[in-house]
């Protein structure tokens, strides 16, 4: 039997090689973005269309089933980015390889950074929210009530609830925020996914503060149907569609933060689930009939806006901003 020099490396270059690694994008695939936001868009219209058609007067005369049915399509709503992401993911085929490390879903590395980012990512928010009451307390914009929460009471006398419950609700809502933060994951997700997982990368080629900005405003426009029945603002036209844009591209530059510094979507998920717990504090600790003006206290109005502003000055002032891994796995 005859040993053969070359059958060795015959064999070796007979293996199926892996793909190369696919190489962070170098430029904005414009139709790309077109594309998700067209869908994300007009997925978000038609989900809420029946809200927006709804006649307040009827409302009340309509099945208890199906008034809780229609008062989840908000909730709907926050899966069309996901929805958008795997139309231009698995259609528009951008990107076309490496695509969980693009989406920042997986390898969670290095693991150190990207737990502590996660545990910045989660109870950040709520901190965030307690820095916006202070401010609207400091501008003497938000009377609380920290005794009897008056104004809490008032919103569940006026659901049907008893009174003298107030002050337990109160607590046990205040009490189980870091809960609810976990139970709003796969919503939190559903949005996630696409705004920071899939558009802020796909317009890092702009720049860090561009891509920001950019992305900001289109997830701040996308809540257009929500805003415009007057979630968050008590407002009815443009002015809480601006409101809305103004708080989505401040908040999203820290969300967007979170995602750019630790190479994954999961610090930024778990902050928008934290935040959505955690943002209608200014509604349980309010007196009741004192002066409130939601676009002054709610964390995405005003007081929301310096709060974010104040923080997104700090980490710029560390540094943090240019300090971002790369979306592509390392060659080898």
């Amino acid at each position: 039997m005859s040993f053969e020099p070359d059958a060795q490396p015959q064999q070796a270059q007979a293996q199926p090689q892996p793909p190369e690694p696919a190489a962070p994008l170098t430029r904005v695939p414009w139709d790309a973005v077109a594309l998700f936001v067209a869908v994300a868009y007009g997925l978000a219209w038609l989900v809420m269309l029946p809200l927006l058609r709804l006649d307040p007067e009827t409302a009340a005369d309509m099945p208890m089933a199906t008034q809780l049915l229609l008062s989840q399509l908000p909730a709907v709503m926050m899966f069309t980015p996901a929805v958008a992401m795997l139309v231009v993911v698995f259609f528009a085929k951008t990107p076309r390889r490496a695509r969980a490390r693009f989406l920042g879903l997986w390898p969670l590395r290095p693991a150190k950074r990207v737990v502590w980012l996660m545990v910045i990512g989660y109870f950040g928010p709520m901190v965030f929210v307690v820095l916006a009451l202070g401010i609207a307390l400091l501008f003497g914009w938000l009377t609380p009530d920290f005794a009897e929460f008056s104004g809490y009471a008032e919103l569940l006398v006026a659901a049907g609830a008893p009174a003298e419950l107030a002050r337990t609700a109160a607590i046990t809502q205040l009490a189980i925020i870091p809960l609810a933060g976990l139970i709003n994951i796969v919503v939190a997700f559903g949005e996630e996914i696409g705004w920071r997982g899939w558009l802020l990368p796909a317009l890092r080629p702009l720049g860090t503060w561009r891509a920001l900005l950019v992305s900001g405003v289109i997830w701040g426009l996308w809540h257009t149907p929500v805003t415009l029945l007057g979630h968050n603002f008590q407002l009815y036209d443009w002015r809480g569609v601006a409101l809305m844009i103004v708080g989505c591209t401040l908040l999203g530059t820290l969300f967007g933060w979170l995602r750019l510094r630790s190479g994954s979507v999961w610090p930024a998920v778990l902050a928008h689930a934290a935040f959505n717990a955690a943002g209608g504090v200014f509604m349980v600790i309010a007196m009741a009939g004192a002066p409130l003006e939601p676009w002054l206290v709610n964390p995405l109005g005003v007081s929301g806006w310096i709060a974010a502003a104040i923080i997104i000055v700090v980490l710029v002032a560390a540094g943090q901003f240019g300090k971002q891994p790369s979306l592509a796995p390392p060659r080898r």
